[in-house]
């Protein structure tokens, strides 16, 4: 479960950003609910994906430099052989 928790993590980051409203690092955590340093981890995991991120220091914010977009979908589904039950959507 733990990647779904950091893919949901990185949805909310991507939304974030897009919005350029996430505020300092400092900040940033807190409304993720995580700590400082993961932000920097999460903040790479998007560049990873090519994402171009920068920090606008002035107005304190996380912003794409270019066009970049991020869909996250997230089901769990169990299948046998006379129903389908499903666990998790987010």
């Amino acid at each position: 479960m733990n990647s779904i928790k950091n893919l949901t993590r990185l949805k909310r980051l991507h939304q974030l950003i897009r919005s350029e409203c996430t505020g300092s690092p400092f900040e940033l955590a807190k409304r993720l609910r995580v700590s400082e340093r993961l932000v920097y981890l999460l903040v790479e995991q998007l560049k990873d994906f090519e994402a171009v991120i920068d920090y606008d220091r002035s107005r304190q914010t996380y912003y794409y430099r270019e066009l970049f977009d991020l869909e996250v979908d997230i089901s769990v589904r169990i299948y046998n052989k006379d129903e389908m039950i499903e666990l998790f959507r987010h």
